[in-house]
């Protein structure tokens, strides 16, 4: 498994019932979790409860006001955080773990080649990728369909002092993006995706993983360049195993070499022995 351990800002502190505690900064939060099926003693305080409805949906059950938002810390990142009408936070911390695996690629490529190492991060949320990646010396496009998670994180590389940075942030239909950009003839070194189980792109294109992930992994090696040091396929698509996203690599992939691998991620729970799964990773990357 893939660990996130390197937070400060961000635990979990407890998790079961079907909900997980955590520390978001100073604020502590109680929210879902469909994985945390193991049974978990009742919390005696948090500052916020999401709580489902039965007709779907749900709603914060503030314990105290909470600020509108608030910053946390990975590292040299800073994220602007705050509870969403859909149970989020707008930043999935288990990803810090492959943010610094793919920042150590760019760093190590940077370091041999006086070269542009080029990312195209896709269904790019809020940006917590897109900053890691910023700041190891990538030069990044960031693309999703979601015009208000691109303010987010384009609010996310100010608060980091990254907005010098060489980042693009465009709101697109991923495919359709791919596409045009192996059109244009234009490659990357590395390319990242964290697709949805189903969507709508902004003009209404509908995404379902099922038949949408393979032929969209298939156009990006398309505009992969020969240097490439790294793919990356992120899923919380329950019952999308490790080995299948591992497959789509290795299918895609053919013949280009490197090394290839898929687990779960996870956080700690409680600093003990326990383990949230939070999805799966699949990559390919190659050491330059």
């Amino acid at each position: 498994m893939y660990l996130a351990n390197g937070w400060k800002d961000f635990e979990i502190l407890n998790a079961g019932n079907g909900e997980k505690l955590e520390r978001w900064g100073d604020v502590v939060l109680l929210r879902p979790d469909p994985q945390a099926i193991w049974p978990m003693k009742e919390p005696d305080y948090c500052d916020a409860h999401y709580i489902r409805s039965h007709s779907g949906g749900g709603e914060w059950d503030f314990k105290r006001k909470l600020p509108e938002s608030w910053t946390i810390k990975y590292k040299e990142l800073r994220f602007i955080v705050r509870p969403t009408g859909f149970k989020h936070t707008g930043l999935f911390p288990e990803q810090a773990v492959n943010w610094d695996f793919m920042s150590g690629i760019v760093e190590r490529f940077k370091k041999k080649l006086d070269e542009p190492f080029r990312v195209l991060n896709l269904f790019a949320y809020t940006g917590g990728a897109t900053l890691a990646l910023a700041k190891a010396g990538a030069e990044v496009v960031h693309v999703d369909a979601a015009k208000g998670m691109v303010a987010w994180a384009k609010n996310n590389l100010a608060e980091s002092g990254l907005s010098d940075k060489p980042v693009r942030f465009i709101i697109d239909d991923c495919l359709k993006f791919v596409q045009r950009e192996k059109r244009r003839g234009r490659e990357y070194e590395g390319i990242l995706m964290d697709p949805p189980s189903y969507g709508r792109g902004p003009t209404g294109e509908m995404w379902r993983i099922e038949e949408g992930l393979f032929p969209l992994v298939s156009e990006c090696c398309d505009i992969l360049s020969k240097n490439a040091g790294f793919f990356l396929i992120n899923s919380y698509t329950t019952g999308l195993a490790p080995a299948v996203v591992k497959n789509v690599l290795k299918v895609a992939l053919g013949n280009r070499g490197g090394k290839l691998e898929a687990d779960e991620i996870g956080l700690p729970v409680g600093g003990g022995e326990l383990i949230l799964p939070c999805g799966c990773t699949g990559r390919w990357w190659r050491e330059n």
